[in-house]
Order: C-alpha cells, then sequence, then structure tokens
C-alpha cells in the first residue's frame, strides 16, 4: 500500500488539509511534504519522528 493512502486512511483530517495546502501552493509544494508540515502544526509532539523521516537513507540505519 502506498504511503499516501496509508496517510490518507490513517489520517484523514490531516490528509485533506494538507491536500488544501498543495492546491493552494500552485503545484510548489508535494504531498509529503504538505503532509508533514500540517501534521506538525497540529502535532508539534511529533516533530522527533518528522526528523527522522527527513534524513538520507544512509543517516537511517543504526550502526
Amino acid at each position: 500500500m502506498r504511503l499516501s493512502l496509508t496517510r490518507w486512511l490513517l489520517s484523514p483530517t490531516t490528509s485533506w488539509r494538507a491536500r488544501k495546502l498543495v492546491a493552494a501552493s500552485g503545484g510548489q509544494l508535494d504531498f509529503d511534504t504538505a503532509w508533514r508540515r500540517t501534521r506538525l502544526a497540529s502535532h508539534p509532539d511529533e516533530l522527533p519522528y518528522q526528523r527522522h523521516g527527513h534524513r538520507a537513507p544512509d543517516e537511517r540505519r543504526p550502526r
């Protein structure tokens, strides 16, 4: 299952707000970035999870 579909199923309100943000940006913002921004605005306690998702693939692997 694609990540965007999973997000729509698990958090439809956040996904709807992210979709509106993408539309307002005129295509300059992708759905993933908009979803993370929207999610962080309503759930600031999830900042560590957002930072984890934006790491380069090499940094995600435990050493």
